[in-house]
């Protein structure tokens, strides 16, 4: 097992391992506003820049010092021209100046704006989808080489020939290179005028063609017919591509039993995960199924905003579920989640029907099922009860004990989305490192 050992300098007057907890403490400090921020406020609001207050003596790094209430001191201010040192102090009485509450210096909170993504980051830090058993998600890229062009450096098997060629035509034309046909040419002339018996004419001829021929033959030595000036390389660049597929289904009951208090609870939680999911993987796919009596796959304006009401048929969502995944995402190439909400209102034996669904097929695809039922705040204390509930939160019951990838919970209030959204999307021990 290697052992790592820092043997970096600390900062003058400073401990490295204050300066981490410190920072540590902020950052949890920082995590604690915003969840309540959010808490309090719009979940939709997560997606927005925040005003963050911390206690100004949370923002000191942590130091020794005296104590200012304990102990002798003898410490003189400079241009102090009252007091030396071993001189002693009264106390000063009650109600005298100086022994007010009102008069002590206080500092205020120290306040600053996060970013939209720093807000994110810190927001979705510990959470992460869970079960990850066959393939990591898609923030986990692999890379493959895409052609991006031509550049000057490379190896030999990456040489771009046209274009090598096409530079030292260019180059040899604008050098003006004599060309080898120019050379063939004098020769020639050199030798049809040798033949016989030449006159003074013409050997005055043939010593100037030579002359040229000379200079033709050192030119074009001299400019190369391919320089390493001309030479290009096909460019590749490292594409990002993901070496996982992962789609999220999220399905929501807008039948007549969901009243607009319901609804507007459940679109919160969907929100808060759509938020999640696009932050912490960004190429995850994301399908909305919308179901009254009937199932449809919706966009996610219409998942959110439309006000399409019916009866209720809880199974349509999770047969319109099984068919979008036999025709688009195959279990062999996809990581398969869902989650759904409803107030577990359901057709009197239509709940048997999603059992059947759920354990014939559907848990055998997915990593991961999260149900959440949304119930009146005066039955709020029956969260941990199993022998009250809903048709359809018994006949989950049953499919949460056979199956560990499934997991459900209810929602009373608004204030209880978030902490129900981290107990369903916490991340598990054995993930922390990874």
């Amino acid at each position: 097992m290697p052992i790592f050992i820092d043997r970096r300098l600390n900062p003058k007057d400073k401990s490295l391992g204050n300066r981490q907890r410190f920072i540590r403490r902020a950052r949890n400090e920082l995590k604690r506003s915003i969840r309540e921020q959010v808490r309090s406020g719009k979940i939709a609001d997560v997606d927005a820049e925040h005003t963050v207050s911390m206690p100004a003596n949370g923002t000191s790094e942590p130091s020794f010092s005296d104590a200012r209430d304990s102990g002798r001191r003898r410490h003189v201010l400079p241009g102090n021209k009252h007091f030396a040192p071993g001189d002693r102090l009264p106390r000063p009485a009650p109600g005298m100046p100086g022994s007010g509450p009102g008069l002590k210096e206080t500092e205020d909170d120290f306040r600053f704006v996060l970013s939209r993504e720093e807000v994110l980051d810190l927001f979705f830090e510990d959470l992460e989808l869970p079960d990850l058993v066959k393939v990591n998600l898609k923030e986990i890229l692999a890379f493959k080489p895409r052609r991006a062009g031509f550049t000057a450096t490379g190896s030999p098997t990456s040489i771009n020939v046209g274009r090598t060629m096409r530079n030292s035509h260019g180059r040899r034309i604008a050098l003006k290179r004599p060309k080898q046909e120019e050379l063939d040419a004098i020769a020639r002339e050199i030798a049809a005028l040798e033949k016989g018996t030449p006159c003074v004419a013409a050997r005055e001829r043939i010593a100037a063609l030579k002359v040229e021929l000379d200079r033709l033959e050192r030119r074009r030595r001299l400019i190369a017919y391919v320089d390493p000036v001309d030479i290009r390389y096909n460019r590749f660049d490292a594409q990002p591509i993901p070496n996982a597929n992962a789609v999220m289904f999220c399905l929501m009951d807008v039948s007549g039993s969901m009243g607009e208090r319901e609804k507007d609870m459940a679109k919160r939680f969907f929100v808060l995960l759509h938020l999640f999911l696009k932050r912490r993987y960004d190429a995850t796919e994301i399908v909305f199924i919308r179901h009254t009596h009937q199932a449809q796959e919706v966009d996610e304006e219409t998942f959110f905003y439309s006000t399409q009401s019916g009866g209720t048929v809880v199974s349509t969502a999770l047969e319109e579920m099984r068919r979008i995944i036999g025709e688009r995402y195959p279990s062999s190439e996809w990581n398969i989640y869902a989650a759904q909400a409803s107030d577990g209102d359901n057709f009197a034996t239509d709940s048997e029907r999603c059992i059947a669904l759920l354990d014939g097929e559907i848990m055998r695809l997915c990593q991961y099922f999260a149900y959440v039922e949304i119930i009146d705040e005066r039955e709020s204390h029956i969260f941990g009860s199993t022998e009250n509930g809903t048709s359809l939160w018994h006949a989950y019951e049953a499919v949460s004990a056979q199956w560990p990838n499934f997991q459900m919970s209810r929602i009373a209030t608004p204030a209880d989305i978030y902490p129900v959204f981290r107990q369903l999307f916490t991340r598990q021990p054995d993930q922390q490192g990874g």
